[in-house]
């Protein structure tokens, strides 16, 4: 009878470690995920660079041509976007509302559409209500050559100086907003 309990115990015990580790590998999946999911923040973080604006010059949804030059003096955040892209879509409220809040303080979002059809760029700026400026860049070729990016969204804010000072590679958030590009708007005023 002691044999076949211990013969029985030997046998069960792989099945026990194995639930052991399953168990083990569930809690800390459920740990790891309460962590991700209370972040009330998923925006990427920038990078902080350091190289002269490049020099750009498109048009806008009426056809004036605009340069990057003629906002020297003011803070610009220059996003790349395009209408199908979700996460362009998500960022573009927090835009205009940091715009709204920042334009007095010498702040200007320049929207750079990624070679959607006018008509399209036209229809998304009134369905999110942009009062910011918004260029066209029909092949997308002129920015990509500019920013030496093909990612969207991303965004580069300019001090007033002409200096890129910050690049985002995906969505921005206004904690994110806050926390980098406030402290440009005081810092040069």
């Amino acid at each position: 009878m002691i044999k076949n309990d211990v013969s029985t115990r030997k046998k069960a015990l792989p099945f026990l470690l194995f639930g052991l580790g399953l168990t083990l590998i569930a809690a800390s999946a459920y740990f790891i995920l309460q962590d991700v999911s209370s972040s009330p923040d998923f925006s990427t973080v920038p990078v902080k660079v350091n190289f002269d604006s490049p020099e750009l010059t498109l048009t806008d949804l009426q056809g004036v041509s605009h340069s990057l030059v003629d906002y020297r003096g003011e803070v610009v955040l220059v996003n790349l976007w395009a209408t199908w892209c979700p996460p362009c879509k998500e960022e573009m409220p927090t835009l205009q509302s940091f715009y709204n809040k920042h334009k007095d303080q010498g702040f200007v979002v320049i929207a750079v559409n990624d070679g959607d059809p006018t008509k399209d760029v036209l229809q998304f700026a009134k369905d999110y209500r942009l009062s910011f400026p918004v260029w066209l860049d029909p092949t997308y070729s002129a920015t990509e050559r500019a920013f030496k990016t093909l990612n969207l969204p991303t965004s580069f804010v300019i001090d007033r100086n002409g200096v890129v000072q910050l690049q985002w590679v995906g969505g921005i958030s206004r904690t994110m907003l806050d926390r980098y590009v406030t402290p440009l708007l005081t810092e040069q005023q």
